[in-house]
């Protein structure tokens, strides 16, 4: 007899979705058992470490990655994780468990209330109305996660899987596609506007951060002859930053941003929120006389954005027939100048987070993928280490803490050919430090440099500007290099920089090639010219 697990794995191969990140429990055990040898699983020991590695999958692959969570407590310990899987607009199918249809009736034990759990995170949540109903909820759900850029989230009864299958062939559509043509009219909007331009601005974001969007946007960038700044807070790299006109990372904050864009009549920007900011400070964003606009992919984004003019297309076709409508410009445009790379620590001087970065930034081969969770140390990474390839950064668009270390998993996983590195604090780490049990064990070749200053240093620095004390201790006590290797991931922790610069130099030759994951513990003192 044909189950409906037996159909639901056949929805599953059909999308690609052949490798299972997951940490399950009782209520799925009867899909798992026995599982298919041309299905892979993964296992992490935290559910938010399994939503982040399948968030780096799933970035990586440009496709649906498949979550397994365990009923209640398991979709709830992941909710922080799915937040940022959706603003990073990783497609996710996630299942989760659930007990028994044939009595939930009487809630009992493992029952859960799953359907508004990670409120409105998800974009799309479905309990199948019968057990047969499963596997087409599984395509419906990797239809959504494709075309609303998020997770999906199907809620399956334990009994559903042994329940004998329908015999629809096709139980949700097999293919679905869509236009990626650029509408004529919103190109010839967007043109007379920039044709108007005496002082054009780009604003590159993450939604552009494809191999063909970096090609589009720097073909009408040149074109125009006009600065490219990055997003604040982008999570991806939306133009390469190597590029004579990027311009560097916008602030924000409204008054420096103000001053930042004054030189502006037009900003045009690209597959970003319109000038994200992060502490409220009142006036507008720019000075009057300079007109706002926006390209972007997504609905919701152009809805909420304070500009004349929003377009919702698909990014690289649009920039391209932008590019071939908009008079070429000669005037040089005022780049402002990069930031250079700190001297070499003096004897007895302490090492910073700007030392580490600037020797990495020698180092690390073109290709790799950084990935960032360091807040304190953000600003000196964006100046010293420019993102030269697509998917050279990405950092959690959501802000919250947990991401980098499974992120970076995930991706090597994805793409073992890419040389992975995890930029990531002391603290941060402290979120998903299990995670690097799932490095360990599966032989993933990831490389993290956590900077170590025994503190939350953005937070002392934000309690500072308010005038108060902090309230809360350093925790000196702790050790992640002790926690890696008590987890099985090998760990090294640095003191000098003439250790760093050692290490560093022995792993250049390995960043493509290496099975095994490293831990470089990396002692550092606080900037105490950093302001967040």
């Amino acid at each position: 007899m044909r189950t409906v697990r037996d159909a639901a794995f056949d929805v599953m191969r059909h999308h690609g979705m052949t490798t299972i990140f997951a940490n399950p429990g009782s209520t799925e055990v009867a899909l798992l058992a026995d599982l298919p040898d041309d299905l892979d699983f993964i296992l992490a020991l935290h559910e938010g470490s399994v939503v982040g590695a399948a968030t780096g999958w799933a970035i990586v692959r440009d496709a649906p990655a498949l979550v397994l969570l365990h009923t209640t407590a398991g979709l709830g310990n992941a909710v922080g994780a799915l937040a940022t899987a959706r603003v990073n607009r990783a497609p996710l199918v996630v299942l989760t468990g659930q007990q028994d249809r044939r009595h939930l009736a009487q809630e009992p034990f493992l029952a859960g209330k799953l359907e508004g759990l990670a409120g409105d995170y998800p974009v799309r949540v479905e309990t199948p109305l019968r057990a047969q109903d499963v596997p087409g909820a599984i395509g419906r759900a990797a239809h959504a996660a494709r075309t609303q850029r998020g997770p999906a989230l199907v809620i399956v009864p334990m009994n559903d899987w042994a329940e004998p299958a329908d015999d629809l062939p096709i139980p949700a559509p097999a293919t679905l596609r869509q236009a990626t043509a650029a509408d004529p009219e919103s190109v010839a909007q967007l043109a007379h506007l920039l044709h108007g331009a005496r002082s054009p601005a780009l604003v590159a974001g993450a939604a552009a951060d494809t191999a063909a969007g970096w090609e589009a946007l720097t073909a009408l960038a040149e074109r125009l002859n006009c600065p490219v700044w990055q997003e604040s807070f982008g999570a991806r790299a939306g133009f390469p930053q190597q590029h004579r006109l990027f311009a560097g990372h916008l602030p924000a904050d409204r008054a420096r941003l103000r001053d930042t864009l004054a030189p502006y009549d037009v900003v045009l920007a690209i597959g970003a929120p319109m000038l994200r900011q992060y502490a409220y400070v009142p006036g507008p964003l720019v000075h009057p006389g300079t007109r706002l606009a926006l390209v972007t992919d997504d609905p919701n984004e152009a809805h909420r954005a304070p500009v004349e003019l929003a377009v919702v297309a698909p990014l690289p076709a649009l920039c391209a027939a932008l590019a071939a409508q908009v008079p070429a410009r000669d005037q040089a445009p005022e780049i402002p100048e990069r930031a250079q790379p700190p001297a070499p620590p003096r004897p007895g001087e302490a090492l910073r987070a700007a030392h580490v970065l600037a020797a990495l930034a020698e180092r690390l081969p073109a290709d790799t993928v950084l990935v960032e969770e360091t807040p304190s140390s953000r600003p000196d990474l964006h100046a010293l280490i420019p993102a030269r390839q697509p998917l050279g950064f990405l950092s959690a668009a959501m802000g919250g803490l947990g991401f980098a270390l499974p992120a970076a998993i995930g991706i090597r996983m994805a793409a073992p050919h890419r040389p992975v590195v995890a930029v990531v604090g002391d603290g941060s780490s402290l979120y998903q430090i299990q995670a690097l049990w799932t490095a360990a064990h599966y032989g993933v070749g990831a490389v993290f440099v956590v900077l170590a200053n025994s503190r939350y240093a953005i937070m002392d620095r934000l309690a500072e500007k308010q005038g108060g004390k902090a309230p809360w201790p350093a925790f000196e006590e702790v050790s992640v290099g002790s926690l890696a290797e008590a987890l099985g991931c090998p760990a090294r922790q640095i003191t000098h920089y003439d250790n760093l610069i050692s290490e560093l130099d022995s792993l250049v030759t390995t960043f493509e090639t290496r099975a095994e994951p490293l831990v470089l513990e990396v002692v550092v003192e606080p900037d105490p010219t950093f302001q967040p």
